[in-house]
């Protein structure tokens, strides 16, 4: 909560002046997104040296924190599943791209992304981090051990996201893979059975998706 709008806050906000910062507030305060006391009494503007409509106690209403808290963990899902792996495995890459993408899309009718899609500025840990946050559910691939994909596996798994384990066939069979995820539902994948991946990682998804 903020006992009043500080000086210089209305263009942080993009606002023309102090004067439409207050508009602003008092009409997300009829919306029910803040709270605040309109007292209506006048002030003096330090910046400009003119008056203005006084406007205090301005905090987020409890819908607005809860959606804020929501945010924060992931509770807002977006139509898309993040995939976490390796990637400067050619055979990885051409599954990923020939197999797990399409049948999410055709199956399930989510677009599956990973760091290389959508590209945009910023820090690179902070668009993954988003990504994870907003996506609906997670498929990780553990075929090598990358610490990366246990990270952002741990990471969705922390915010209660639906993660889907993968692994090549028989890097699972002769080493599996690390103890915290080798007991977790792992769908293996050979390209000598596309299609029979295909299959259970679409039965996968949509009874994950039915539980969340």
């Amino acid at each position: 909560m903020v006992d009043q709008l500080p000086v210089g806050f209305y263009a942080i906000i993009g606002a023309r002046d102090r004067d439409a910062a207050i508009r602003l507030t008092k009409e997300l305060v009829k919306h029910q997104r803040l709270t605040a006391n309109l007292s209506g009494t006048a002030g003096i503007d330090q910046a400009t040296g003119r008056p203005f409509s006084s406007v205090s106690d301005i905090d987020l209403s409890l819908d607005e924190w809860n959606q804020y808290e929501a945010k924060k963990r992931g509770g807002f899902d977006e139509n898309y599943g993040f995939l976490a792996m390796k990637f400067d495995d050619p055979d990885l890459n051409l599954f990923v791209k020939d197999v797990v993408k399409p049948a999410v899309k055709e199956n399930i009718g989510y677009d599956l992304v990973d760091m290389r899609d959508r590209r945009k500025a910023g820090i690179i840990d902070e668009i993954m981090r988003r990504r994870i946050r907003d996506a609906k559910f997670v498929i990780v691939d553990l075929t090598h051990d990358n610490s990366g994909a246990y990270w952002e596996a741990g990471y969705a798994e922390g915010l209660g996201k639906q993660v889907i384990y993968i692994c090549e066939k028989k890097k699972f069979a002769d080493k599996k893979t690390h103890f915290d995820t080798n007991h977790c539902t792992t769908i293996m994948w050979s390209r000598d059975d596309d299609e029979g991946f295909r299959q259970e990682l679409t039965e996968i998804i949509r009874e994950s998706l039915d539980d969340s």
